[in-house]
């Protein structure tokens, strides 16, 4: 095994699940002493802060929440700074049985959790920035930095914290499972709950009452026909079209009860240009017309727009040179990519593995894509001025 292939080995067996997937409050004591070591990104910051500072590179953490704290290593050329490339793969994963944090390796994969989603991208990154910090041949007027990242998997505290300290950058590459193509879009995520209200009444005199889970049910419907028909003639030439999923509902108490309260979540995936407020106006406008009506809020903790960097920019077009590249594409789900952009920092996303693998109970990534990520980074780097 390669020392990347390696180094992601000792990754996926630290853990570094997020903690917003913990068990709830009056969980078994067994499943508490879990907690004091699987959950948080520390560990792996701390073994990786080890590995960069043996490297030669300058190691610092930017602190998010309690114990969890961004890191970042750079590697400072021999002149002065003219640019800045930033690398920045997320350290946290979703959670997993016990045996999914035991790398194991089989014809010529490598299983755990984390493998694609996204630690390969973390030892790919890494190593190819300890690697060029040790070659004879480094740029002379460019910063690399690595950015391991916080809470990507949950509210993105980590890019987040990094966009508001006024971090700048002339290129981020967010490692994701790309299957090391060039990413400069991707959709948005935005989760609404919509509630209807209606009017309690005993069960044997419904026609005393509102049923909200009936007004709910007509909105449903409307939402997975009409709007999503709506949303399927709405696409972009990266993307395709936006969607619309209602994942979850709730209502009622018991079958005696006419039921006064109704809610739903939905998930709705945006393109470039469109806005939590506009997504909101049209469902509104949408049920209004249908003689609907319901309370709408946002579930998420942050926006998570949607990502589109030009790809004409100087240093997308050296990175798609550099690696063989000569069109970008687009990806359905949402990353720390949007957020870094949104902050003036154009933005791609790159990695190995196959976002197909992510979250899966046999989550993996292949050793070649992965040593292959990790020699097109070092191709690139190496590349700069």
């Amino acid at each position: 095994m390669t020392r990347t292939g390696k180094l992601l080995a000792e990754l996926i067996a630290l853990p570094s699940v997020n903690p917003a997937f913990a068990p709830a409050a009056g969980a078994s004591a067994r499943q508490a002493r879990l907690g004091r070591s699987r959950f948080g990104e520390k560990n792996v910051a701390d073994f990786l802060m080890s590995v960069a500072a043996r490297a030669g590179l300058e190691v610092e953490f930017q602190k998010i929440l309690p114990g969890r704290s961004n890191l970042i290593a750079r590697l400072l050329p021999q002149n002065k700074i003219r640019s800045t490339i930033l690398l920045a793969p997320h350290l946290d994963t979703v959670n997993a049985e016990d045996s999914q944090f035991v790398p194991r390796m089989k014809n010529g994969r490598l299983h755990g959790r984390g493998a694609c989603d996204t630690k390969g991208s973390v030892a790919a990154m890494l190593m190819a920035l300890c690697e060029l910090a040790n070659s004879k041949f480094r740029p002379r007027e460019t910063e690399i930095i690595f950015a391991g990242l916080v809470d990507e998997e949950h509210a993105q505290m980590g890019s987040r914290a990094l966009a508001k300290s006024k971090f700048k950058a002339d290129l981020a590459i967010v490692g994701e499972p790309t299957r090391l193509q060039v990413v400069t879009a991707h959709k948005g995520s935005l989760w609404l709950e919509l509630e209807t209200r209606g009017r309690a009444a005993h069960g044997a005199t419904p026609q005393l009452g509102r049923n909200a889970v009936h007004e709910m049910a007509r909105i449903v419907d409307v939402l997975e026909t009409d709007y999503a028909a709506q949303l399927r003639r709405r696409k972009h030439k990266l993307l395709g079209p936006a969607t619309v999923n209602v994942g979850a509902i709730c209502g009622g108490t018991q079958p005696n009860i006419v039921p006064d309260r109704c809610s739903i979540q939905i998930d709705r995936r945006t393109l470039p240009g469109e806005t939590e407020a506009g997504v909101q106006r049209e469902i509104i406008a949408l049920l209004r017309a249908e003689k609907l009506s319901a309370h709408i809020s946002t579930r998420k903790l942050g926006p998570a727009p949607a990502l589109e960097t030009d790809p004409k920019l100087p240093l997308v077009q050296h990175f798609l040179r550099s690696i063989g590249q000569t069109k970008t594409v687009g990806v359905n789900y949402f990353c720390d990519a949007a957020v870094l952009s949104a902050a003036g920092i154009p933005s791609v996303v790159f990695g190995p593995g196959d976002i197909a693998q992510a979250h899966t109970a046999d989550e993996w990534i292949s050793l070649a894509s992965l040593e292959r990520g990790k020699n097109l980074l070092f191709r690139f780097l190496n590349s700069l001025p």
